[in-house]
């Protein structure tokens, strides 16, 4: 089996952020390893998942080096205090432009979920928009406050906003699935950490790219800081 190649977006002694790409699983899945396997096998150490990606979503994935830092980062997650960013692009117009998705979310008969009207335990996410005339696409900058399965691909669902290439929610086709993990913000210890990661090709040829359509929409200068965009709550 031949093992991928990782980017390294930022490292400690104690965690590293790479980049997944899109289509790679968390776990193994069929016999195919998935990311953290893989990434073990990469940097040759054990690796600690401390948060989950799904597997069409790219962009920053969070491993820790010991068992001491993923509890540690566990507890951060567990108390929001670990800040998400994240991208998707879309084809159809939403029912408004930003603000606030909250809703309870309930499992569907084929594996998918729905965001429903009740808040007893609801799914949060905050967002903004922006519209690409050149593409006709529009982007979405997302934080969510929570980290239910599926949220943000539910949450555009509602808008009537589905994730280009998200076949489970009636997206428009695409190549790939445009969700992607853009960005994070957290205290370590005494150091703060801002860790950016814009959508790449995934492909090496930037012509092959174009032609499948591998180009996701300009992103607005004022989102490469999205932690100063939704301040700090």
């Amino acid at each position: 089996m031949n093992c991928p190649s990782f980017t390294t977006l930022q490292e400690t002694d104690d965690w590293l952020a790479i980049y997944k790409p899109t289509g790679m699983s968390m776990h193994t899945e069929h016999d195919q390893p998935g990311a953290v396997v893989l990434a073990s096998q990469y940097f040759n150490r054990p690796l600690w998942p401390v948060h989950r990606l799904d597997k069409v979503t790219s962009g920053i994935l969070l491993l820790a080096k010991n068992s001491e830092c993923a509890s540690r980062f566990g507890e951060l997650f567990s108390n929001q205090q670990i800040r998400k960013f994240y991208l998707a692009q879309c084809s159809s117009k939403p029912s408004k432009k930003q603000g606030w998705i909250k809703g309870d979310m309930e499992k569907t008969r084929n594996g998918s979920w729905k965001l429903l009207r009740s808040c007893s335990n609801p799914a949060i996410t905050r967002f903004m928009s922006s519209y690409d005339e050149a593409s006709g696409k529009r982007l979405f900058l997302l934080a969510p406050k929570t980290g239910k399965t599926h949220q943000i691909r539910v949450a555009l669902k509602s808008l009537g906003s589905p994730i280009d290439g998200d076949g489970r929610y009636k997206g428009a086709a695409a190549d790939r699935t445009y969700l992607h993990a853009y960005g994070m913000a957290f205290t370590d210890g005494d150091q703060d950490w801002q860790i950016l990661c814009p959508p790449q090709s995934e492909s090496s040829d930037p012509t092959e790219a174009a032609s499948n359509g591998r180009l996701w929409c300009p992103l607005p200068a004022e989102w490469l800081s999205p932690w100063d965009i939704f301040g700090r709550r």
